[in-house]
């Protein structure tokens, strides 16, 4: 019998895709089905005067027109984690308004939504509704926003902060560590705004069944259950057996269709009161002002080094940008999903984060690929280099340095962090080691060398990173805020021929769950991957599920799946022992059967399942059937480590930075199909370097977006890079069943520092030290003018 595991299996989705025969919500056309366009706000912060519908209202094709005087104006999103100020007042958490009503704290938000027969009536009719606003000045920059005399996002508060929080080691100690540190280094810089840019714009569709009183939602989300949950729940207050939630293919994420978003409640409820399915799709401009944003960090860090180099004490304060409004998992970002990984790589024995998150008037910043760790694992790299070149060592002995030493989590205990987390497994060294064997190391710096002495500059960047992925236990998320669960639900169901289908709460939205899920299902149960069919998407053919984010399908939906498996497998062993007369404990299960030890009696899995379905010869007091449902929720996150190293030559007359290598060598734990794993590396450094190099989000003073398009938001190309090298390293994660640690985060976390610090190096003997993203060339040229 073939087997899968860890084989380069071509994606089975990719057969639909390839012929541009996917399922995407957009494409989905309901009988009687009417389109809709939005009014949006031209201003960042304004009073709304008036809205004036009477024209609009009279245009060919319109059904209807709803603005935040009507009924859905009492309406809002929730928020689904709270994090509470360290004097312990509650988390300020402000309506988000399906639509608004009296005044406008973002550009883009919408004021009205015109419904009409056709999209292009929607649109039409749009531009005839008469909004009057009195414009207010605005505050974009997070730090800008907690700056006395401010202007106010939310006018029922004092001032713009939504929380502040902390994490580590008492400050008074680390400040004092680092006052007697040998060497100190200090960074002030920006995180910047980038948007997430999927390539299927948000679309919905939300259809009312007036017969049986439901309602069904197609939408473009990574998590449908979690949308029904919130639709339901909170914004609502729909029963949610009366809701259906259906996200068949998606065309990427990122993060930002995670979140609960208002026009997803707008529909559903403007869907009963005219009767009739209605659509909305974004178009670019809109994703740009209303897709969720992420990073927008200001930081000031300072690490103590003693004379050997080790790190004595590490000192960060940020302003972490919310957004107008806080989205769905918004305040875990900057908190729970960043300051626990401050501990990075390294055996830092001191460390403290302070976080300020105010209220900005922009779109709302949540989770984008990586979702806090990029952000922290920035930080770290960026110090850890800085530091090198500034003490004169070696960035990768000093690396070595400071390493956490080897651990398997098993026969040696997990390591235990400043900043709460235990890590389950590592050898942050050997990842380090083989990546710098992948580059030559010893050779580039001798090639470099001789580089600049023909005036031409070449750099090289390291970054070693670790993330905390498959993100659960529920307990331990609901006691730092979590609204939620985050475990997940795997079905199997076992056809009487012997054909499987399983059902998965994790929702696949670019990453190949058809595939890989398929390969251990047929492997642990000996069966051609054929014969397994893999279900998502569907609140009504899934029980439940939490959805894909965080790199936790695999570890965390994995798991469910292979729980019920298991299931099917014990109850298998009861019918079979029956059958062939034998005690249970006498059978061994391989390629597909049962056989009695020693024997070459056997049943087939076949046999088995029809038995479970006919059961007429059957083992008194089973029931019949093979079909089992499970929920797992993990004792601990995964954490998947590894080193990326850039290689860059800067143009000394244009400042352009053109990438030359790119090196990651990840540690993912357990790898199902090394190809996927490599395709989720490749498409992350790509985003990652974007960010680098590329990518930014500028609101100008007065709140205006003015990379609103692709004509001002640059995208990598695939020309921008050369071939990305990829190895791996295996240290299986202790306590998952797969061993599995999550893949799809990685190369986003740790090209972004790894660029920055090859750029740097490349200008080193200018005198550079840093640079601030994206590395433009009319930046890099300003640094070497300096």
């Amino acid at each position: 019998m073939e087997t899968y595991i860890g084989k380069p299996v071509k994606r089975r989705e990719d057969n639909r895709f390839l012929k541009g025969a996917g399922k995407y919500t957009d494409d989905i056309k309901l009988h009687g089905m009417t389109h809709s366009a939005f009014v949006r706000s031209p201003y960042a912060h304004a009073k709304i005067l008036s809205v004036d519908t009477s024209a609009a209202q009279n245009a060919e094709g319109v059904v209807a027109i709803y603005t935040g005087s009507d009924d859905c104006g009492t309406f809002g999103v929730p928020c689904g984690w709270q994090v509470d100020f360290k004097d312990g007042e509650t988390m300020r958490e402000p309506m988000h308004p399906l639509l608004a009503k009296d005044k406008i704290n973002h550009l883009g938000e919408a004021v009205a939504i015109v419904i009409a027969e056709t999209l292009e009536q929607a649109r039409d009719a749009a531009e005839l509704v008469n909004v009057k606003y009195e414009a207010l000045p605005a505050v974009t920059c997070p730090k800008k926003a907690m700056e006395p005399g401010a202007p106010k996002v939310h006018d029922q508060w004092e001032d713009n902060a939504a929380f502040d929080w902390c994490i580590g080691n008492d400050r008074a100690e680390v400040e004092a560590a680092l006052t007697s540190a040998h060497h100190v280094t200090e960074m002030t810089y920006k995180n910047h705004r980038v948007a997430p840019n999927a390539i299927e714009p948000r679309s919905y569709i939300a259809d009312y069944d007036v017969n049986a009183d439901k309602w069904t939602l197609y939408t473009s989300t990574q998590n449908p259950h979690l949308v029904r949950l919130l639709l339901c729940a909170f914004a609502l207050g729909i029963p949610e057996h009366k809701v259906r939630v259906v996200s068949y293919d998606v065309g990427g994420g990122f993060g930002s269709k995670i979140y609960h978003y208002t026009e997803e409640a707008l529909l559903t409820w403007a869907s009963k009161e005219i009767g009739r399915p209605i659509k909305w799709t974004s178009d670019r401009t809109e994703a740009f002002l209303t897709d969720a944003h992420g990073r927008d960090h200001i930081v000031h860090s300072k690490m103590g080094f003693d004379k050997d180099g080790k790190i004595v004490a590490h000192l960060t304060d940020e302003y972490c940008a919310m957004g107008a409004y806080l989205s769905t998992f918004a305040p875990a970002v900057p908190t729970y999903l960043h300051g626990t990984l401050f501990q990075g790589v390294y055996t830092t024995p001191l460390i403290h984060l302070n976080v300020v998150a105010p209220f900005t008037h922009t779109v709302a910043v949540d989770a984008y690929r990586g979702a806090g760790r990029p952000e922290a694992t920035y930080l770290l790299e960026r110090m850890i280099s800085k530091a090198a070149k500034e003490m004169e060592i070696d960035p990768a002995e000093l690396r070595y340095k400071n390493f956490i030493p080897p651990f398997n989590g098993t026969s040696e205990p997990g390591y235990q962090t400043q900043v709460a987390l235990q890590y389950d497994s590592g050898n942050y060294h050997g990842v380090l080691k083989r990546g710098l064997e992948m580059l030559g190391y010893e050779d580039f710096r001798k090639e470099q060398a001789e580089a600049r002495k023909n005036g031409k500059l070449l750099g090289v960047g390291l970054s070693t990173y670790i993330e905390g992925c498959g993100i659960a236990p529920s307990a331990v998320v609901g006691s730092l805020g979590a609204r939620a669960g985050l475990y997940e639900v795997g079905h199997v169901r076992v056809q009487p021929t012997g054909k499987v289908s399983v059902f998965t709460g994790a929702h696949s939205h670019g990453q190949g769950h058809e595939t890989v899920f398929a390969q251990f299902v047929a492997d642990k149960l000996g069966i051609p991957m054929d014969d397994v069919d893999i279900v998502h998407g569907d609140t009504d053919q899934v029980a439940f599920g939490m959805g894909t984010y965080g790199s936790r399908s695999l570890a965390v939906g994995g798991s469910a799946i292979i729980k019920s498996v298991e299931k099917v497998l014990e109850k298998g062993a009861k019918i079979a022992a029956h059958k062939l007369e034998a005690a249970e404990e006498d059978l061994e299960y391989a390629e597909g059967k049962w056989t009695v030890k020693g024997t070459d009696k056997s049943i087939s899995f076949g046999d088995v399942s029809l038995t479970a379905y006919v059961p007429h010869d059957y083992p008194e007091g089973v029931e019949p059937g093979l079909d089992f449902s499970s929920f797992y929720d993990p004792t601990n996150f995964t954490y998947p480590f590894g080193t990326h190293i850039a290689v860059v030559e800067v143009d000394s007359d244009t400042g352009k930075v053109t990438l030359k290598r790119f090196v990651a060598c990840d540690d993912v734990g357990n790898v199902m199909n090394p190809m996927i794993v490599d395709g989720q590396i490749h498409g992350g450094v790509v985003q990652g370097v974007g960010q680098a190099l590329l990518e930014e989000v500028v609101y100008d003073g007065e709140g205006q977006m003015v990379t609103g398009s692709y004509m001002d938001y640059a995208m990598p190309r695939a020309d921008d890079f050369p071939m990305i090298e990829t190895d791996r390293t295996t240290t299986p994660c202790p306590h998952n069943p797969l061993g599995v640690k999550g893949a799809g985060e990685a190369g986003a976390i740790g090209s972004t520092p790894a660029v920055v610090n090859a750029v740097v190096d490349a200008l080193a003997h200018l005198g550079v030290t840093d640079i601030q993203m994206p590395v433009t060339p009319m930046r890099v040229w300003k640094a070497m003018q300096n």
